[in-house]
C-alpha cells in the first residue's frame, strides 16, 4: 500500500480497498498500523481529500529486502557496463547505502568482436537520446545496401533475435520504422526534442508457415549450430556430427544462409534444395576462380 500510494500521490480509501480487494474500514485501519510504524501517511477530507505520505519523503533502505537489494544493484550494474559515470557513481551509493557489495560478476559488452568502441558510443548515444526525447540525424544502410540519411525521433530500444534496434518515428518517411544498430553508419544527436509518443503495437498476423529443413553439419560447426538453432531442433549423432531439423523460409536469404557454411553443411531434405545450392556455388566459383 505505501508504494501504491508514493506512485499514485493522493488517493481515495474507496480507491485503496478497490485496488487491494479489502474494506474501506481495513483501508483505515492499515493507515494506522502505516503510521505507527513511523511513515507520515495522512488523510485530508474535502472534496479534493484522499490518503496521502508526506511529500518528499524517502522510504528507509530497511524496507527492502536483501534480494532485493541485490537485484536493484545487479539491473543497475548491467545498464552502466557501457562506461556511464554518472550510473557508476550511482551504483557505489547505493552499495554503501545498502551496505553489500557490488560483486563484478556479469559483463555486457554491445560492440562485435574485433570493433572498438564505436558500438558502445551508439548504444550510448541512442539511449541519451531516447531518454531526453532529443531527435537523431542518422547514416543508414538498409537490407539492400543502400545508403540514406535520415531524420529519426528514437523512442525505444529493443534487443530481439541477438540484434539490438531501435523503434523510431522516421521524420523523413513520416512514418514508424525500426532500424537496427549495426547498420547505423553515422549517428548525430540534435538539439531538437520532441514530444514522446507511442510505437504502434504491431497486428496480430497469422504465423507464417515454413517447410521443414534438415541439415547435418560436422561436429567442427558445434559453435555455430548451437549458436544458431534451438536446441530442441539439434540432434547429435554418434560420431559427432549434428543433425538440425528446422522450420524456415525458402528464399534468397536460406541460400544465403547456407552458402555462409561454405562446405561445412549437407542438405538433407528437400531434396530439390541440393541442386539450388550447387548452382549457386557453381556461380560463385565461375565468377572467382583464377
Amino acid at each position: 500500500m505505501v508504494y501504491y500510494i508514493l506512485e499514485n500521490g493522493r488517493i481515495t480509501a474507496p480507491e485503496l480497498a478497490e485496488k487491494f480487494e479489502v474494506s474501506v474500514r481495513t483501508i483505515y485501519r492499515d493507515i494506522d498500523v502505516i503510521s505507527s510504524a513511523g511513515i507520515p501517511i495522512y488523510v485530508t477530507t474535502g472534496r479534493n481529500g484522499g490518503i496521502q505520505i508526506l511529500e518528499n519523503y524517502v522510504l528507509d533502505k530497511a524496507l527492502f529486502s536483501e534480494k532485493e537489494k541485490q537485484d536493484i544493484l545487479a539491473a543497475l550494474q548491467s545498464v552502466s557496463v557501457v562506461s556511464n559515470t554518472y550510473e557508476k557513481d550511482m551504483l557505489t551509493k547505493l552499495s554503501a547505502l545498502f551496505n553489500i557489495n557490488s560483486d563484478n560478476w556479469f559483463e555486457v559488452d554491445f560492440s562485435r568482436w574485433g570493433s572498438k568502441t564505436q558500438d558502445n558510443t551508439t548504444f550510448e548515444l541512442l539511449k541519451n537520446a531516447v531518454i531526453s526525447h532529443k531527435a537523431l540525424c542518422i547514416m543508414y544502410v538498409n537490407s539492400y545496401g543502400k545508403k540514406s540519411q535520415r531524420k529519426i525521433y528514437p523512442l525505444k530500444m529493443m534487443y530481439r533475435a541477438k540484434e539490438w534496434y531501435v523503434k523510431s518515428y522516421c521524420v523523413d518517411k513520416d512514418d514508424f520504422r525500426i532500424f537496427k544498430f549495426n547498420r547505423i553508419l553515422e549517428i548525430q544527436m540534435l538539439s531538437e526534442e520532441f514530444v514522446p509518443m507511442e510505437y504502434p503495437k504491431s497486428t496480430d498476423k497469422p504465423k507464417r508457415s515454413y517447410n521443414k529443413i534438415s541439415l547435418c553439419f560436422p561436429k567442427e560447426m558445434a559453435y555455430r549450430v548451437y549458436d544458431e538453432f534451438e536446441g530442441n531442433e539439434i540432434e547429435e549423432m554418434k560420431n559427432g556430427d549434428l543433425m538440425v531439423s528446422s522450420e524456415m523460409p525458402e528464399d534468397n536469404w536460406l541460400i544465403d544462409y547456407l552458402l555462409s557454411f561454405g562446405t561445412q553443411v549437407t542438405v538433407i531434405e528437400p531434396t530439390y534444395l541440393k541442386k539450388i545450392l550447387s548452382d549457386e556455388a557453381k556461380k560463385i566459383y565461375e565468377k572467382n576462380k583464377a
